[in-house]
């Protein structure tokens, strides 16, 4: 290895002692010349002892850990950390014929890359130039490790990486085939142009609960998407499911992956309008199930407090709109927002809509989106199952 190296500040590594996958700009004292973006450095103490190898980033985060081991960062290294990912996805009961996520970034000591499986298709996105420049070598260690059962490897990193190349397309295979199965039920994933990689498989388990609660309820599911939590509804035995996204793309999609489910199920309604104009136009008592499942309100810290003050507004139609003895799925995806300053926007919103509120389940995001416990920034998805009387 002839990686260039990156010198810390005296003291400074002491939150990588403790395995945090995180350099700061901060914390860097001095650094080789000619290092560039995405580049695999060695990072060294003050006195020149190893501590970590990792990719080399503009920005706050200078750098993103691949390994707190002196080792080459190679094919060996991609296949070990793609094989460890995998077993764990067997060990907790994901197969090949399920949608389920195969890399979550810190949480597979993989920083920076997200690995979505659906059937014998795999969608790749970096989050750094460094992954972004590795793509390659870890699309073709995946086919190793997967011994066949992937087929097809697209790669999505125009929304994640914005200032590169536009880099969509295939590194493997190639297929139009964009059917997924998620516990039983069918879905089309829009990997090409779709949010994310084409489904928020992070939301399964969720929408599974969901569906425990659905029989002989009116349900309204709010940035509805591509209508997961509207399928499992009906499923549920729901009396009626309107899906709500201000999308016209979101929502015809939600109406074929009804269709594809539940062909020529009238219960099911779908309108392309503004959530909270939606909300502020039902009548009090509209619906006893009600899903607020909105986009990240805030991808950085200096937008915390507007994004509380949305939570808390959205909260509060919501809670208006539902009849007593209704109960309300409300979620965060904002990294930023901890479980506190969420919990506290919805008690807000109910206290001002003067509504008697119990707490059923706190959720969070599935096993498959594993938290390295060195890295608790990487519970990002926080929800609430409220009884509302």
């Amino acid at each position: 290895m002839n990686y260039k190296a990156v010198i810390l500040k005296r003291g400074k590594e002491e939150s990588l002692r403790r395995f945090h996958p995180w350099v700061f700009s901060g914390a860097i004292q001095r650094a080789d010349d000619g290092i560039e973006e995405g580049e695999k450095v060695r990072v060294l103490t003050e006195n020149g002892d190893f501590i970590a190898v990792g990719h080399a980033q503009a920005g706050s985060i200078a750098v993103r850990v691949l390994s707190f081991s002196d080792v080459a960062i190679d094919d060996a290294f991609w296949e070990q950390r793609l094989r460890s990912a995998l077993q764990m996805r067997v060990a907790i009961g994901h197969n090949a014929d399920s949608a389920f996520r195969l890399v979550h970034g810190e949480g597979d000591n993989l920083p920076g890359l997200i690995i979505d499986c659906y059937g014998q298709t795999a969608v790749m996105q970096a989050h750094s130039i460094g992954m972004h420049l590795d793509r390659f070598d870890i699309a073709r260690a995946l086919v190793n490790v997967s011994e066949g059962k992937i087929a097809h490897i697209y790669y999505k990193s125009e929304t994640t990486l914005p200032f590169m190349e536009p880099t969509n397309g295939f590194l493997y295979g190639g297929t139009s085939e964009n059917i997924a199965t998620e516990n039983g039920l069918r879905f089309r994933i829009d990997w090409l142009k779709g949010q994310k990689t084409g489904f928020f498989i992070d939301q399964r388990d969720n929408r599974l609960l969901l569906q425990h609660y659905a029989q002989g309820r009116s349900v309204l599911n709010m940035f509805c998407y591509t209508g997961g939590f509207s399928v499992y509804a009906m499923r549920g035995g729901a009396k009626l499911v309107h899906s709500v996204d201000s999308s016209a793309k979101a929502i015809e999609l939600t109406r074929q992956n009804v269709e594809l489910n539940f062909p020529g199920d009238a219960r099911h309604e779908a309108f392309c309008e503004d959530a909270f104009k939606y909300l502020e136009s039902q009548p009090k008592g509209a619906y006893d199930l009600i899903v607020l499942d909105p986009p990240a309100f805030a991808k950085h810290r200096g937008a915390l407090h507007n994004a509380l003050k949305g939570y808390t507004r959205l909260n509060m139609k919501g809670f208006q709109a539902i009849r007593p003895g209704g109960i309300l799925f409300t979620f965060s995806c904002s990294q930023v927002v901890t479980k506190d300053h969420f919990r506290n926007a919805v008690f807000t919103a109910a206290a001002q809509a003067r509504r008697n509120v119990r707490i059923l389940h706190q959720l969070h995001q599935p096993a498959d989106h594993p938290i390295n416990i060195y890295h608790p920034e990487g519970e990002y998805l926080k929800g609430l199952v409220l009884y509302v009387e």
